[in-house]
């Protein structure tokens, strides 16, 4: 489990089983039982707080990881690793973040 993967996660209702893009640095995640990410959604909005992912990915279809929903989830509800996001996404998802809480 390593910052810039994508799993599936069990949220509470009325969320449900939902990809989210895990973005805690990778020592926290080595030690702590909750870990910081953002929800990827299918509703593309085409707004600087998104990122699109796609089949180049390795996601099955077009989707959105949504920098404005940050979380932090225990690790325990975590059930599958869908993909690992390459360098430039992750670059392209940090820009989404600094936009999403003022940073820039």
């Amino acid at each position: 489990m390593q910052r810039g993967e994508v799993w599936w996660a069990e949220l509470p209702p009325p969320a449900g089983k939902r990809p989210v893009l895990l973005i805690s640095r990778n020592k926290a995640i080595q030690i702590r039982q909750s870990i910081t990410v953002i929800q990827i959604t299918r509703t593309i909005r085409q707004i600087p707080t998104e990122v699109l992912l796609g089949k180049e990915d390795g996601m099955s279809k077009t989707c959105a990881i949504n920098a404005d929903v940050l979380f932090t989830i225990p690790k325990s509800i975590l059930t599958d690793c869908i993909c690992n996001l390459s360098p430039q996404k992750m670059s392209a998802v940090s820009d989404a973040i600094k936009f999403s809480l003022a940073l820039t």
